[in-house]
């Protein structure tokens, strides 16, 4: 389980193909600290550290996800936003994110706001999906490459978000532009709540 709130905007190394696997090197500053069969969240992707090495650790996708999520685009030099498990003991700076990616929208505008940025994403509208809670609410929770966000101006497959100095610097929200794909994860609770509604 994670928060949404990126630890750091790492560089890929290298990509390795391997059947419908792709095995991705990552290089980041808190490899010292990891372990093989540790959770790390890639552009929100929960993937499983296979190996470490010196100053770089792997870790496998498979062809369910690249299907699913922005990471079989991946090129070597590209920047992931990497987050590590949540600890239990600490404060819940964002929300609930599983890492379980929902599916990829397209960035279809970026806007200055006077220092801050707002971003417009476009994602395939299905009204089934949205009455399992595939959806966005204004004002809820939306993770896009793994970081939390708030949810402004949504519609049937569309939303926005503003994205503070911050969080632009530190993570790869910088790389986005007209045309990027990202990751979504809608909220968990919105899923629960549409999925209890069946019943009521």
């Amino acid at each position: 389980m994670f928060s949404g709130i990126v630890e750091e905007a790492a560089q890929v190394v290298a990509l390795k193909k391997e059947a419908g696997n792709l095995h991705i090197t990552m290089k980041c500053t808190f490899v010292h600290e990891l372990k093989v069969d540790q959770s790390i969240a890639h552009n929100g992707v929960c993937l499983t550290v296979v190996g470490i090495s010196d100053d770089t650790y792997a870790v496998t996708a498979v062809a369910e996800t690249l299907e699913r999520t922005n990471l079989g685009r991946l090129k070597p030099g590209d920047k992931v936003n990497l987050e590590r498990s949540m600890m239990m003991n600490g404060r819940l700076d964002g929300h609930i994110v599983q890492g379980h990616v929902d599916q990829t929208a397209i960035c279809t505008d970026v806007r200055n706001a006077d220092g801050s940025w707002y971003y417009r994403f476009e994602y395939p509208f299905d009204k089934e999906k949205a009455q399992q809670g595939y959806m966005t609410v204004e004002k809820g929770s939306i993770a896009v490459n793994g970081v939390s966000l708030t949810v402004c101006n949504p519609s049937d497959g569309c939303f926005e978000v503003a994205v503070i100095p911050y969080t632009y610097a530190f993570t790869n929200f910088h790389q986005i532009k007209v045309g990027s794909v990202v990751n979504l994860e809608f909220d968990i609770i919105g899923k629960y709540i549409s999925g209890i509604m069946k019943y009521v």
